[in-house]
């Protein structure tokens, strides 16, 4: 059972985390220099995230079962040379769903 000094001191700690986390934009990206990092962080941080997805979910499908993991490996790279070749997110998305779709009927 925690006691009211311990609950007090953590609800202190976890607003001052909240606090500062919210206040950190305001006081690190004033300056004009922030720009250039701003910029190359707008660039990197969607693909970086959509990458780590795309890897994690892969990922746990190989662990889990190579046999089901075939179309989903087949439409992944599926996926990425139709994106690398077209430059389009949407036709590529949908080219690998369907590619996935039509695999997993076969393969399963």
């Amino acid at each position: 059972m925690v006691s009211v000094t311990q609950a007090l001191v953590m609800t202190f700690v976890m607003g001052a985390v909240i606090f500062f986390c919210r206040a950190f934009p305001f006081l690190f990206f004033q300056k004009k220099t922030s720009e250039a990092f701003l910029s190359l962080v707008e660039k990197t941080a969607p693909p970086v995230a959509m990458t780590v997805l795309a890897f994690n979910a892969i990922s746990g499908l190989i662990k889990d079962n190579i046999h089901i993991s075939i179309p989903v490996l087949i439409a992944s790279a599926f996926t990425a040379l139709v994106h690398l070749w077209k430059r389009n997110a949407l036709i590529s998305i949908i080219g690998g769903t369907a590619v996935y779709m039509v695999l997993s009927r076969i393969f399963t």
